[in-house]
């Protein structure tokens, strides 16, 4: 059986993907950067590592632990939520460790144990927030539309060594621990000048509108795993797919 390795897999979008493959028999290597047994089946085809993609130490031992992948997706990310004038540079650096460089050390990492093989795919998580421009999610969005563009480069490069990427663009999931995770990293002094607007923000979020369920990624996930004519970009959930024609 193939074997994959997800990155955030203690919640949400990672959580359930890693629960997709392990009910189609693929062995799963789910990280976490605090290991819990409880949250997915006790299976012989399941590890939990611990890993924290910030960190270049931890990146390799997961890599020793895990052995060789198949597949590599990597769902791992942070929110961010908040007016750009005031979020501090620590909080940027953060976010784009996580969202941006910890993908790209992550398949660095990867890589070679792929093209000796000829063969293996990465899948990476991204956001439907790179497909229209939205308040509040400015450094958010630039994370992973830093992830897009790199991923679509970085499909060149490796179709020639045999390597599949694509990326899986979700949209909003209030079943996700997202605005949850993001809203404490919102800076507390919003400036006066922006509060009328932040409020407006705020009490249009939500809605009865079309949104995105951990199933829909975790489907959106396994078809570029395991179909080789999927595309690069993947919707996943209606509200996401609504926006894709636009692209």
């Amino acid at each position: 059986m193939p074997t994959v390795l997800i990155t955030g897999c203690s919640s949400g979008f990672g959580l359930e993907t890693a629960r997709h493959f392990l009910e189609r028999d693929w062995n799963v290597v789910a990280t976490m950067r605090t290991p819990r047994a409880d949250l997915l089946p006790d299976s012989p085809r399941l590890r939990i590592v611990p890993l924290d993609v910030a960190d270049p130490d931890s990146i390799r031992g997961a890599v020793d632990l895990a052995g060789p992948v198949d597949v590599l997706v990597n769902n791992a990310g942070i929110g961010l939520l908040g007016v750009f004038e005031t979020t501090p540079l620590a909080a940027l650096r953060a976010l784009f460790d996580t969202n941006t460089l910890g993908p790209m050390a992550m398949v660095q990492a990867l890589l070679p144990q792929l093209r000796e093989r000829g063969a293996g795919v990465i899948v990476n998580v991204s956001s439907s927030t790179t497909l229209l421009p939205l308040p509040l999610l400015a450094a958010y969005t630039a994370s992973k539309a830093a992830m897009n563009a790199w991923t679509e480069s970085l499909a060149l490069e490796l179709q020639p060594i045999g390597v599949r990427t694509h990326l899986v663009l979700p949209g909003r999931s209030p079943e996700t621990p997202f605005s949850r995770n993001a809203q404490p990293r919102m800076q507390a002094g919003v400036p006066q000048a922006y509060a009328g607007f932040v409020e407006g923000v705020f009490a249009a979020r939500g809605g009865d509108g079309p949104v995105t369920h951990a199933a829909d990624v975790a489907q959106a996930v396994w078809r570029a795993a395991t179909d080789p004519s999927a595309p690069l970009r993947l919707a996943a959930g209606a509200d996401a797919a609504a926006l894709m024609p636009a692209v």
